[in-house]
């Protein structure tokens, strides 16, 4: 993957505003749910090149330092090369004066080579830094995004399953309205009403049978005392009758 798709998926997905998506989509919980998985992938690939563009910075930077390196080293080799010849010159020994100048001469070239090789190579030690930091920054911002993501749909999974039992309550209540005389509930009540008059209207019918009983008792007694009389008047008149007649 390039580099400068990298920059672009970041970017698109750093910018994106979350609550306009929620607000558009059918599913925010599924919306939600693939951007998570898209945010996870992206980030995936962008720690990837992200690596391998750091990797590829830390290689430009060594050889940087090895040709900074290698033109003091070829410096310090003219220079000793340029005494080594004024001294033979200094002895009148100009050949070998002449060998160590041409040495000397060999090393500035190299040490020139190094240099031109180092300065070509800070522009793009200069991009690829900016690069760097510019993608370290976008895998922040996308980890920062995810993060948000994955708490906005925590929360709407909890808010969606609390409405959800809400929503079950309500129902459940209206099913058992103790004022809704259609429900099951108050046709049970009505149910339970009608046997608790039908016993009470056998209560008073069985306590009217048991006062009839008693009041045919009294009257009963009342015949039977009346009995009792009749007789014991007819017994005194016998006795009188008797009386009467053994006065004679």
């Amino acid at each position: 993957m390039s580099k400068q798709s990298i920059f672009g998926r970041i970017a698109q997905l750093a910018k994106a505003n979350i609550n306009a998506l929620i607000d558009q989509a059918e599913d925010p919980q599924l919306m939600l749910d693939q951007l998570v998985r898209d945010y996870t992938t992206n980030i995936a690939d962008a720690e990837s090149a992200i690596a391998q563009t750091i990797g590829n910075l830390r290689l430009l930077e060594d050889d940087h330092r090895e040709d900074v390196a290698a033109a003091s080293d070829w410096g310090r080799k003219a220079l000793a090369a340029s005494q080594k010849a004024d001294e033979f010159r200094s002895s009148g020994n100009t050949v070998d004066a002449d060998k160590f100048d041409a040495l000397a001469k060999v090393a500035l070239t190299r040490q020139l080579q190094s240099e031109n090789e180092a300065k070509d190579a800070e522009p793009s030690i200069a991009s690829q830094t900016e690069s760097v930091e510019k993608l370290k920054s976008g895998l922040t911002a996308m980890k920062e995004k995810l993060n948000q993501l994955k708490s906005k749909r925590d929360n709407l999974v909890a808010r969606a399953k609390t409405a959800e039992a809400q929503g079950q309550v309500q129902a459940a209540l209206k099913n058992i309205d103790v004022l809704d005389p259609t429900s099951d509930l108050g046709r049970f009540e009505e149910k339970i009403r009608r046997e608790e008059a039908r016993v009470r209207g056998q209560e008073e019918l069985n306590a009217s049978s048991v006062d009839a009983q008693f009041e045919s008792l009294d009257d009963l007694g009342e015949l039977t005392e009346v009995e009792a009389r009749l007789a014991a008047l007819k017994a005194g008149s016998g006795s009188g009758s008797r009386a009467v007649t053994s006065g004679e």
